[in-house]
């Protein structure tokens, strides 16, 4: 722990009226470039100790022309490593890069509505046509039971080490310094692409409502680029603020749903045409869809409806205090599945049969129309609840594209700061914002003109770039499993216990084993449904080539990049005796204020322990 009057290189320091910088460290009688400890008190202690001096500011500071400045001393990565990965023991002087402006209730908010996208509210729809409802809900079980897994390892590294680009330096650090660089190339690859279907998407969206459709979709696209571009110029704050909103709206939408869905299926919408259903449609046209096949594609469709929920891994490096914030939202990952996927998507089952036409006929794979919450309030006979359905389906689309700016300009400059891609994407302004990063991603967006045309080749053209990360998410989901597993190797192998970590994961390291298990077999079941899909008999030879290469095309690339660098900077697999367990970390010696929290537990009544442990 630094002494009174040291400043770590993680505190947030608001700019001061004379310019001082945003991450500048102002102590009494110190200096403000001092080299920084990697093992410096967090915010709340330091402010505690009165070693710490903020200076607020307000909300559209962020865009005054001297916040756009770089910052010559920060770095998104405060220790400087080798090619190994290894720190190395004369440092340059370095600030802290990203602004620690996110709070508890943002980082909450990101973690539950993390996972609520299109994938929930459209993608479903899909999955439903090929499966049926029995394979809906069996699928998104077996996904959530392994994302519950992989996030409580994600939690128990983050909390440790809340690390930018943690994806891609956990890699690094716990397996192969290449694996890292291809996991975080792999993981940025994904969202710049994710973000112009997604704004190509919500001019679909607004199709639904009569005169939009007469409007070219590039004027809509203009405006939803520009509002999401907007937003991640405010920083870690404007995209947490935004985040917290949208994530608000849609865990209302899904918990009205759920209500409404459940008067439908009891019949107790007036005047509805379809009257009591109950469980109907489990029985006709039945429970299950084209076999094991379509389960194994509905089983697919559920691993990329998950994708973003690793996010909140990402953000911990721009969060205040993580040891006290990360845990709780991971936890939450339990119930926002339960909730918010298997109780809604159980009673979407029941209230619409998987022949309806209107799951097939969406333009799209983000076809607001095709979604089977739209077609169920459509089919009950009620008129204004589509409307709201679509508008949060909107809402939930600009989130994800808004996620897409932040997790590929902060994966980028991480990757830029450890000399892995070009060095300008590593510029860091002084209001702790990667610019350059920023403004690649929201210029690659701008690709969203390409579907907006609405030329059938262009369309096609889009989805074979899409097809670069499909397998984004599940291959990230494994890695961290894997950092997980060496991880608690390499901590038992330095004579640490658990005792000493602030979070450990609930499953341990057999979640992670399962969490493993459960991301190969999605790989497999991808590969599967990708050369042979459903009704693949009646599809040409081209036509089944065409397909395995668009379900499986990132596969190739990922292990193009490893081997690329492999041989490049002729990086060797980490032996557990040489995984560095302490660069990174914001406080070294956790254990007397850990015993001091542990005693506090202690005295608690048993609803309010059982409670913090569920939450």
């Amino acid at each position: 722990m630094a002494a009174p009057g040291s400043i770590g290189p993680h505190d947030d320091i608001e700019k001061n009226v004379d310019g001082r910088s945003e991450q500048t460290a102002v102590a009494e009688g110190g200096d403000e470039k001092r080299r920084p400890s990697v093992f410096a008190p967090d915010r709340e202690t330091q402010m505690r100790q009165g070693s710490l001096t903020v200076y607020h500011e307000s909300f559209f500071s962020a865009f005054k022309p001297a916040s756009f400045k770089k910052n010559p001393n920060a770095r998104v990565v405060t220790e400087a490593t080798d090619n190994e990965g290894r720190p190395l023991k004369d440092q340059p002087p370095a600030e802290p890069a990203l602004a620690l402006k996110l709070k508890q209730r943002h980082l909450q908010m990101i973690a539950i509505g993390g996972s609520i996208g299109t994938g929930l509210f459209v993608g479903s729809g899909s999955a439903l046509a090929t499966g049926g409802p029995a394979s809906l809900v069996l699928a998104y079980g077996l996904i959530g039971i392994m994302l519950y897994c992989t996030v409580h390892a994600l939690g128990e590294l983050a909390v440790l080490f809340p690390i930018a680009g943690a994806f891609s330096v956990y890699s690094s650090r716990f397996v192969d310094p290449a694996w890292g660089f291809a996991m975080g190339w792999n993981y940025a690859l994904n969202w710049l692409v994710t973000l112009p279907l997604e704004l190509t998407a919500a001019s679909i969206t607004l199709s639904f409502w009569p005169g939009a459709e007469d409007v070219n979709p590039a004027a809509w696209v203009v405006i939803f680029w520009f509002a999401v571009v907007i937003i991640n110029l405010f920083g870690v704050r404007g995209y947490g603020e935004a985040e917290f909103v949208f994530s608000i709206i849609k865990v209302v939408a899904v918990i009205g749903f759920c209500i409404l869905g459940i008067i439908i299926a009891a019949g107790g919408v007036p005047g509805s045409p379809q009257g009591y259903l109950g469980a109907h449609y489990w029985y006709d046209p039945g429970a299950f869809h084209n076999g094991f096949k379509g389960l194994c594609s509905t089983f697919v469709t559920a691993a990329f409806s998950f994708g973003g929920t690793e996010l909140v891994g990402l953000t911990a490096a721009e969060t205040e205090n993580p040891r006290k914030s990360l845990p709780t939202a991971v936890k939450q990952v339990f119930w926002r599945i339960a909730l918010f996927y298997m109780v809604s998507l159980t009673i979407v089952g029941c209230i619409v049969p998987y022949t309806d036409p209107e799951l097939l006929n969406g333009s799209s794979s983000t076809d607001a129309n095709a979604s089977p919450f739209v077609i169920a309030v459509k089919n009950a006979g009620i008129t204004a609840v589509p409307s709201i359905m679509n508008a949060v389906i909107l809402i939930a689309v600009l989130s994800v594209g808004n996620s897409s700016i932040y997790g590929s300009s902060r994966t980028l400059a991480a990757l830029a700061d450890r000399g892995q891609a070009p060095k300008i994407l590593g510029y860091i302004d002084q209001a702790g914002r990667p610019l350059c990063s920023i403004i690649l991603a929201s210029a690659i967006g701008l690709l969203c003109f390409i579907c907006a045309a609405g030329s059938d080749t262009r369309t096609q053209a889009f989805n074979w770039m899409l097809a670069i990360s499909g397998l984004s998410s599940i291959i990230t989901w494994a890695s961290i499993c894997v950092c997980h597993i060496r991880f608690r190797a390499a901590w038992k192998y330095n004579g640490h216990t658990l005792d000493e970590l602030a979070f450990t994961s609930q499953p341990g390291v057999i979640g992670s084993w399962i969490g493993l298990a459960l991301n190969i077999l999605i790989l497999i079941a991808q590969f599967w449904t990708g050369f042979a899909p459903v009704g693949y008999g009646s599809m040409s030879a081209g036509d089944r080539v065409e397909n395995f290469f668009m379900a499986y095309l990132s596969a190739p690339i990922i292990i193009l990049f490893y081997v690329v660098f492999k041989i490049w900077k002729r990086t060797s697999f980490k032996r557990i005796q040489d995984i560095d367990i302490t660069s990174g970390r914001r406080e070294l010696d956790l254990t007397e204020i850990l015993a001091e929290e542990r005693a506090e537990r202690a005295t608690w009544p048993w609803w309010k322990r059982a409670w913090k442990v569920a939450c």
